[in-house]
């Protein structure tokens, strides 16, 4: 007997086919939770889309933390 578990499937993006003025913003304009502090920048960036929410998931340049940016419909 295996017991289901409901995942919204995560949906890959290119966040490279943004343009460079773009990225940067999102790489520089940053929030994280773990120092907490605004705009430490963030490495390594992954781009997805989670139940219809955009998502930018990166490495905090300062704690090596995950940092998430949320993109609202502003950003898009």
């Amino acid at each position: 007997w295996r017991k289901s578990v409901s995942t919204e499937e995560r949906i890959e993006r290119n966040f490279f086919a943004r343009d460079k003025e773009e990225q940067q913003a999102f790489l520089e304009q940053t929030w994280c939770d773990h120092c907490p502090e605004a705009d430490l920048g963030m490495s390594n960036p992954l781009e997805y889309e989670q139940e219809g929410t955009i998502f930018v998931e990166g490495t905090c340049n300062r704690c090596g933390q995950p940092v998430y940016t949320e993109l609202t419909d502003d950003d898009i």
